[in-house]
């Protein structure tokens, strides 16, 4: 099987690819504390620049484009203030500055802009959805406050405290059982996370390095490879992002060169590629990631993409996605195509990944313990966490991880009226659900850098609990998976920081990012309706998820219902022994894990748009730059897009504090 780990007294054949992303980085031997008074200011610096530049950048350019930029702006002035200073910023304190600003980019609350429009959107209304939504989730469109365009009124109360309970409530059990599932795979079986380190060296790319270059006067590689990026992000940014705000603030109307989000030609390609939603995203971060980004990933993600752009004409053809008609664009297609066969096909294909996944498990765990009863005592002898490191007790994991679930079942059966269904439902998945995927998802974040999921598991559990209504839908469930945090440990281990200065961060942080993101999500709604032509990858994507949301939610109302038609059983079947016959295919064939993973990432309804941009930087990075700098590529194009993403959000962020400036002025009356 691709995912085999030998015992650790036998050497096998590995993928080349993956050994090569297991050896990047080596943990120190020393571990220091990163938060320290520089991190509190960072954290008020956070939430009061980077918090309303990420909530803008989200709604104009996507989600996909803030978390990175705004990570990099905050950590090179950072180290830019502190050079000033004379003095220099340790590694520890620069991921915890990296950490910060990830951190905010899940601000709870710019949730209620989406919020806000769900309740009054088309396809929530004309599914019977927006009527029925809980007032503890949203008011009813004939608030006063859709008026005035704000959360600071008493109709958002009950919706603002429900929002506080699950911030505080997730990160406590996304902390705790991260650390633990990470106890697990790291430091007892020891998985090589081999993404772990990409993220690592970027963090690591603005680190003082003096005997990297003796003869430049203590200006590392790092520093010249990321000012490369950060030009190419200034230029770029400029255009892309910079000038349609500007030109909005001065003219009335944004200005736009490339198109935001994407080109879209669905409706040309559509005589040749019926059912087929074609594109072209402008986005030259597209191609930089393709160059960070495994290349056999990206290899199978390109073939995964061709077999859907082959087989919706067929399916078209023999009447399966039969909804579409020429003339829909890219969101009316991948709707249709959703209902008519998609939904179903990919839920069969993440059964695949998600057994997989589960059997790989179990064949580790049964070959760890033969290992150990072969080795006897001696084999537990370097499972210990390393000294300093900040651990805690594993007794504690548990209980907390119990007390927090418990309390998270208690209010959601409270708001349902205790529902006996919706109980035993949010029983299952908080105590047995949760703990097992996050589990299965951290050894796989060990040996391949993949997230697995379980699909449908929530939807088809309140479907069979015989609740009667939607207001379940917008539960505060005790379901997660916390297998990714085990990247986050695996990368403070990496840089030698303390994991108590997580925690600290989090405690500290966590406040302050609550009270300034609702802060300035209520800004900016003020500023212009949400979606509008203002912010165009809102007005082009939430309808898009407007319309699939409605899908699912309109299953419990006890009509008719949408779901009914998208939900093929005979489709899942297909997904899943398509996916099952696709892993057995390439073990078979030793393909590179990473090319497996692509293959199913590409294959259903991904979109041309962000593919073929990410595949042509994947084939430059591989066939020029690779080929120019050797092995060193793998070490500079992190260094790069890190680089590339803070130029892209330092001029995002200036030019929106032009936007802000503008929209806050007051008008005098003489």
């Amino acid at each position: 099987m691709i995912f085999k780990k030998s015992p650790p007294e036998t050497k096998s054949r590995q993928d080349r690819e993956l050994e090569e992303f297991r050896n990047l980085m080596k943990p120190p031997g020393t571990f220091e504390e990163g938060f320290n008074w520089t991190a509190l200011f960072g954290a008020f610096f956070i939430s009061m620049i980077m918090i309303p530049g990420a909530i803008y950048m989200g709604l104009l350019a996507g989600e996909a484009n803030i978390g990175p930029a705004a990570q990099w702006v905050t950590v090179i002035l950072f180290i830019e203030a502190a050079r000033r200073a004379q003095q220099n910023l340790r590694k520890a304190e620069i991921f915890i500055l990296f950490f910060m600003a990830g951190t905010a980019m899940s601000m709870p609350f710019t949730g209620l802009l989406w919020n806000q429009y769900y309740v009054q959107s088309e396809p929530a209304i004309a599914a019977g959805i927006a009527e029925n939504i809980p007032y503890w989730w949203a008011p009813q469109p004939e608030s006063e406050s859709f008026l005035t365009r704000t959360f600071f009124h008493l109709d958002w109360l009950p919706v603002i405290g429900l929002v506080l309970f699950q911030a505080f409530f997730s990160q406590l059990n996304s902390m705790v059982l991260g650390y633990g599932l990470f106890r697990m795979t790291s430091d007892v079986e020891k998985l090589p996370f081999p993404m772990a380190p990409i993220g690592a060296q970027g963090i690591l790319a603005l680190a003082e390095d003096p005997d990297d270059d003796p003869e430049r006067k203590g200006t590392s590689w790092r520093w010249r490879v990321f000012s490369i990026g950060g030009a190419l992000g200034l230029g770029f940014g400029t255009i892309y992002l910079g000038l349609p705000i500007i030109t909005e603030v001065f003219a009335g109307e944004p200005i736009k060169f490339l198109d935001i989000p994407w080109t879209d030609t669905s409706g040309t390609t559509a005589p040749i590629l019926p059912a087929v939603a074609t594109g072209l995203s402008w986005d030259l971060g597209n191609l930089l990631i393709g160059m960070v980004l495994p290349f056999y990933a990206m290899v199978g993600s390109f073939v995964g993409l061709v077999v859907t752009m082959v087989g919706n004409p067929v399916l078209y053809h023999f009447g399966v996605l039969d909804s579409w008609v020429p003339g829909d664009d890219t969101v009316q297609t991948v709707f249709k195509n959703n209902v008519d066969f998609y939904l179903s096909f990919q839920i069969g294909i993440s059964l695949a990944v998600a057994i997989v996944g589960i059997w790989q498990v179990v064949k580790a765990i049964r070959a760890r313990l033969a290992h150990r009863r072969r080795e006897g005592p001696d084999a537990l002898s370097d499972i210990a966490p390393p000294e300093g490191r900040g651990d805690i007790r594993p007794g504690f994991i548990l209980v907390c991880y119990f007390v927090v679930t418990l309390i998270y079942v208690l209010v959601c059966g409270w708001l349902i009226d205790w529902h006996p269904g919706v109980m035993v439902v949010l029983i299952f998945l908080g105590f047995f659900y949760t703990p097992l995927i996050s589990y299965v998802t951290a050894r796989l974040e060990g040996i391949a850098g993949q997230v697995v999921e379980i699909p449908m598991i929530r939807e088809a559990s309140f479907i069979l609990s015989g609740y009667r209504g939607v207001a379940v839908w917008f539960l505060p469930v005790p379901i997660a998976n916390y297998g990714g945090m085990t990247v986050l440990y695996r990368q403070a281990e990496l840089t030698g920081t303390k994991f108590t200065s997580i925690w600290k961060t989090q405690l500290i942080l966590y406040p302050i990012i609550l009270a300034s993101s609702m802060l300035f999500a209520s800004f900016i709604w003020g500023l212009a309706p949400i979606p509008s032509a203002t912010y165009p990858f809102a007005e082009v994507m939430w309808e898009l998820n407007a319309l699939n949301t409605s899908i699912i939610q309109s299953s419990t109302i006890g009509e008719y219902s949408i779901f009914e038609d998208a939900l093929d059983f005979g489709n899942i079947g297909w997904g899943t022994g398509f996916g099952l016959a696709l892993f057995w295919f390439m073990g078979v064939a030793h393909a590179p894990v990473f090319l497996t993973y692509g293959v199913v990432r590409g294959l259903g309804q991904s979109l041309p748009h962000m593919i073929i941009p990410q595949f042509i930087g994947a084939l430059i990075g591989r066939y020029y730059f690779q080929k120019r700098l050797g092995v060193k590529w793998r070490q500079y194009i992190p260094v790069v897009t890190a680089g590339f993403a803070c130029g892209t959000g330092l001029i995002t962020t200036a030019c929106m504090g032009i936007k802000f400036l503008s929209s806050a002025a007051v008008n005098l009356p003489f």
